[in-house]
């Protein structure tokens, strides 16, 4: 039997134990998706708890806590620091087998130096052991950020936003570049009259310019696009529950922002083309000043409507979606690369079922311009487990080349949660070192070392070029 997470923790082989040990370990974290918030490395927050770093907007938690029988207030709502931790402490050994287990022990190793597993009996003792540190200045934000060997950040951004943290941890010479990246979502967010309007009302505000046409908005999304760009953005990132690639005209464009502009409802059918042409137009946009385009696709968002309306989005309440994706995502891809508009391009399915269709899509559209233009995200969101990254991996070695694969990403709200990419790291190398021991490929340190590194961090580094 062996030991629970100890070095060797998901290394099955002797080769997979120095792959991981002597190659992953040392390289640096380049984390080109997440969403923690800037202001917090701007001001190098320190955190009064361990709750406050570990269980304030973790979905991932609040979903177990829920399936654990916890009220929402201990999750979302007025419950203390302690007695939310308590809660969380209670759910954990209920979590065994979710990923949710592996990855509470190796944040609690990493960052805390405990190796005990959490639960009820030693829940005080681990929350007091916690904030003693926290309450220290090793553990301000950017030191922890520093801890976990961090090389870049790319943050998530709305087009309206000033980018001022960013523009503060750059000018205080913190050595971790930490840049945004542009998400435009709400700017095809015509299903909903008021709430487009409004948002573009801001847009109007932070571009200085009235906005009472389609030509209008485009030219406000490129003075925000300009904007970013002058702030270190060359990245971008579209949640999308399907490719949106309908037919349309300048003509009908211009009519559908009209119509939605004076608040009227669209149909179904110019919500579409609407959607269709903004991608499209993203698109362009990204191409002609050399960013990276991300598409995450496949979300089935805010099911429970009762626990929306009471606290909001991006708590937990989303799924896999199953909408039709093929056919729709090729057509967007074809109509940017007809045009000679295809930027480089990372695809993120939600739904495993898509796997192989995601993995021979992209090698429809490399060009040989560079090495891995087009991207197959790593396993995102429900996916990013275990058994998530084995099957990613494992489809993108049969039908494109896992050596030129870009890697993992944390996806997360939490300054603890860079061990995610300990944790694919130690299942690439498990994965490689089984392919070895079983004879079917060859037991070459040098060449799967080298791998290793180019996929744990120099793949990130060479393929975005901050």
């Amino acid at each position: 039997m062996k030991p629970f997470m100890d070095e060797y923790f998901l290394l099955h082989t002797e080769i997979a134990q120095k792959l991981y040990h002597e190659h992953a370990a040392k390289m640096p974290i380049f984390d080109y998706h997440c969403h923690i918030n800037p202001k917090d490395i701007a001001e190098d927050r320190m955190f009064k708890s361990i709750t406050e770093i570990w269980l304030a907007g973790d979905h991932y938690k609040w979903r177990g806590m829920r399936t654990n029988g916890v009220d929402e207030r201990f999750c979302t709502g007025d419950a203390s620091d302690w007695e939310k931790f308590e809660k969380w402490a209670e759910t954990v050994p209920q979590t065994l087998r979710n990923p949710l287990y592996h990855w509470t022990h190796l944040e609690l190793k990493k960052f805390f130096g405990i190796n005990e597993v959490l639960s009820p009996k030693n829940a005080r003792q681990i929350f007091d052991a916690c904030n003693e540190k926290l309450n220290t200045a090793e553990y301000s934000c950017r030191n922890i950020i520093r801890m976990a060997n961090v090389h870049t950040i790319c943050t998530t951004d709305d087009p309206i936003d000033n980018l001022q943290y960013h523009q503060q941890i750059k000018a205080s010479g913190f050595e971790v570049a930490v840049l945004p990246a542009w998400r435009p979502d709400k700017a095809m967010m015509v299903d909903d009259p008021a709430f487009f309007n409004n948002y573009i009302n801001q847009l109007a505000t932070v571009a200085d310019m009235t906005i009472t046409t389609f030509a209008d908005l485009m030219t406000a999304l490129h003075r925000r696009h300009q904007y970013f760009h002058e702030n270190g953005c060359r990245l971008s990132d579209h949640g999308l529950d399907t490719a949106f690639a309908e037919d349309y005209t300048a003509k009908e464009i211009r009519a559908i922002f009209t119509t939605v502009r004076s608040g009227s409802k669209l149909t179904n059918e110019e919500i579409l083309k609407f959607k269709s042409c903004m991608l499209y137009e993203f698109g362009v946009m990204d191409h002609s000043r050399g960013w990276t385009q991300q598409l995450h696709i496949g979300a089935l968002r805010n099911n429970n409507t009762r626990l929306f309306n009471q606290s909001g989005p991006d708590i937990g309440f989303d799924s896999i979606g199953d909408k039709p994706i093929a056919e729709p995502l090729s057509r967007l891809l074809n109509k940017l690369d007809m045009e000679d508009k295809l930027c480089k391009t990372v695809l993120y399915n939600l739904n495993p079922a898509d796997n192989e269709l995601y993995a021979t899509m992209i090698g429809n559209f490399q060009d040989g311009s560079i090495p891995g233009k087009m991207q197959w995200g790593s396993g995102w969101w429900f996916l990013d487990q275990k058994d998530g990254m084995e099957k990613q991996i494992n489809t993108l070695s049969n039908m494109g080349l896992l050596s030129r694969f870009v890697g993992m990403l944390t996806d997360s709200r939490s300054f603890l949660s860079y061990t995610r990419h300990e944790y694919f790291r130690r299942t690439l190398c498990n994965i490689l070192g089984n392919d070895v021991e079983n004879g079917e490929i060859p037991n070459d340190m040098e060449l799967l070392g080298q791998m290793v590194e180019n996929i744990s961090f120099n793949n990130a580094k060479n393929y975005f070029n901050f």
